[in-house]
């Protein structure tokens, strides 16, 4: 009996695992760095450790981050938890952390936590573009959806303005057999920022249907919809596979624009933002050595690279140079 449980864990940890590592392949290939993105410089005397407590979107890319940055500097040992973007607050206001990536920006309250600890505000980095996607299964018609209907289908609240509840696809729009299948709904837990973030700007600030599966981490999420053929969710692009469809979305019944590189520049894809590490920098202070060139290697032009590999959005040129600037 414990080794048919142990088996079945250690499957559905592979399971997940994969999905992760197949989530950029086709996002990846069709974008390209800015030119004009600074080339990263080595220097001498990094060394240390470097520990990071925040995001489970932004996990891989500083995993992926951390292992470039340390075949630079061998010397470098940066330790990395990814469980949620309510994590990094108090792991920087406690110290435990010197990095705290979210996915969103902080509250009001986690703010005045960290202000109460250290007499400033910190200091948000931005080091990434998402356009967080809703996901449906590859084999469901579905192509776009109003995000008032996005939040009739995940909201019990309806503060979107849709007169009534979406709980089968024939609501959403499908037809045939697909009418009458119920919409299955797959989430993040409230630790997430892209919890956070979906429920802002998608679900208008209102609550989440009881029904919604939550999942502990993003690749759970895309796992969930590409099992369950009447799913749906909302991750991070990074996590996108070949096993779903990542939906256009309209507002207000304007044009629908699907989550591009292109669209979330321009402002049109509604669900575009800005990924972020958390730092504590004391005003007109620069920051510690070693967390200032781990940072100055995320926003570089290799940096940038390693966020299109992880399938994400990369900032463009006079983006980074503003998130440098702020280092200093």
């Amino acid at each position: 009996m414990f080794n048919t449980s142990r088996k079945m864990i250690l499957m559905s940890i592979f399971s997940i695992t994969v999905v992760a590592m197949m989530a950029s392949a086709s996002f990846a290939e069709q974008i390209e760095v800015d030119v004009n993105l600074s080339d990263y410089v080595k220097v001498q005397g990094v060394a240390g450790n470097l520990g990071s407590v925040g995001s489970d979107t932004l996990n891989n890319l500083m995993t992926f981050w951390a292992e470039s940055f340390r075949k630079k500097y061998p010397n470098v040992n940066i330790q990395i938890e990814g469980k949620g973007s309510s994590t990094a607050p108090p792991a920087l206001i406690e110290g435990i952390s010197q990095l705290g990536p979210m996915s969103r920006k902080m509250k009001k309250k986690e703010v005045e936590a960290f202000e109460a600890r250290y007499g400033f505000k910190p200091t948000p980095i931005g080091v990434a573009l998402d356009s967080l996607a809703v996901y449906v299964n590859k084999d469901n018609p579905l192509t776009a959806l109003d995000l008032k209907d996005v939040d009739a289908i995940f909201s019990k609240t309806r503060k979107g303005g849709a007169a009534a509840d979406i709980s089968a696809w024939g609501q959403a729009g499908l037809k045939g057999e697909w009418a009458r299948k119920p919409i299955s709904l797959y989430g993040r837990n409230s630790a997430s920022g892209t919890y956070g973030y979906f429920k802002s700007k998608a679900l208008f600030k209102g609550d989440y249907k009881d029904t919604v599966k939550e999942q502990p981490g993003s690749a759970s999420v895309v796992l969930g919809v590409t099992e369950d053929l009447s799913g749906i969710g909302y991750s991070g692009i990074g996590y996108r596979t070949s096993g779903v469809k990542a939906i256009a979305l309209s507002k207000k019944g304007g044009k629908a624009y699907a989550p591009t590189y292109e669209n979330v520049l321009s402002g049109n894809y509604p669900l575009g933002r800005l990924l972020y590490i958390y730092v504590a920098k004391e005003p007109n202070k620069p920051l510690p050595k070693l967390v200032k060139e781990f940072l100055t290697f995320v926003l570089s032009k290799e940096g940038q690279e390693i966020v299109v590999k992880d399938g994400y959005l990369p900032l463009t040129a006079a983006v980074a140079a503003r998130q440098q600037a702020l280092l200093d």
